[in-house]
């Protein structure tokens, strides 16, 4: 039975499926980081192809660079995204630890801040003084508040670091992979072979675009040839980079 997405809407609505829904701690996404890989990816491996194509490079090198930097930059790139959240989450606790030192050297001070904080958010009267009794009552909610409102970091312990590093990985490479492919056939000509490629390329930076817009609801055809274009240019730049440079050594094109 379909039902109407206001019904669904309200439904997710009610007091008792909010409270289990909040009870519940915030979920790890990677889909931001497969994005990231895969367009990077992408992006690596058709430069590599564009720059081979462009210096008129038989279609083996292509696939050896490609091949190269695919597992080589796959591997970097997960590496920076393992660090990166590691990293948010070594910060966040730090400040954690800053904010239970001082609840415990100088309380008042610190629930003066909780006090001016929501000050600042239009509170005052009774209402204030019981907002502020009610989070210092709570030393985790106390520390936690301090975290979001003083120093605009939120809690970092739900992301796994070692899961956003492997969808870059898995991302990068798949996607990746795609522009190599028609070079590993001899069926074609070189020329053949770069048209497809580019083909694959585009067809690729696109679809990745329209993933983006799933999942983040955003305009989908935009999104895509938004993709599009910017994979478009890195690939562009490195064809280019690579026909000047045949141009200087004298190399014979394709």
């Amino acid at each position: 039975m379909k039902y109407n997405a206001t019904e669904d809407l309200l439904r997710s609505h009610q007091p008792e499926v909010i409270r289990k829904r909040l009870a519940q701690p915030p979920e790890s996404q990677n889909i931001s980081d497969a994005v990231l890989g895969g367009i990077d990816g992408c992006v690596t491996t058709f430069a590599v192809v564009s720059a081979a194509a462009g210096a008129g490079l038989p279609a083996s090198v292509a696939v050896i660079l490609g091949v190269a930097n695919l597992l080589a930059d796959g591997f970097s790139m997960a590496v920076s995204t393992y660090e990166s959240h590691r990293a948010e989450q070594d910060y966040a606790q730090s400040l954690r630890e800053m904010e239970e030192a001082h609840i415990d050297l100088v309380p008042e001070g610190e629930r003066e801040e909780i006090r001016q904080i929501f000050i600042n958010k239009g509170f005052d009267g009774e209402v204030l003084e019981t907002i502020v009794d009610t989070i210092c009552e709570d030393r985790k909610l106390w520390v936690d508040t301090m975290l979001v409102e003083e120093h605009g970091v939120n809690d970092q312990a739900y992301i796994n670091p070692l899961a956003s590093a492997g969808a870059t990985f898995l991302a990068f490479l798949v996607v990746g992979a795609v522009p190599l492919l028609p070079f590993l056939t001899s069926a074609l000509t070189l020329t053949q072979q770069f048209a497809l490629s580019t083909a694959l390329a585009a067809l690729m930076f696109f679809m990745i675009g329209m993933l983006k817009s799933l999942v983040f609801n955003l305009p989908y055809l935009w999104s895509g040839l938004r993709t599009l274009a910017m994979g478009g240019a890195a690939a562009s730049l490195a064809f280019v980079s690579g026909y000047l440079l045949r141009e200087l050594f004298g190399l014979s094109g394709f």
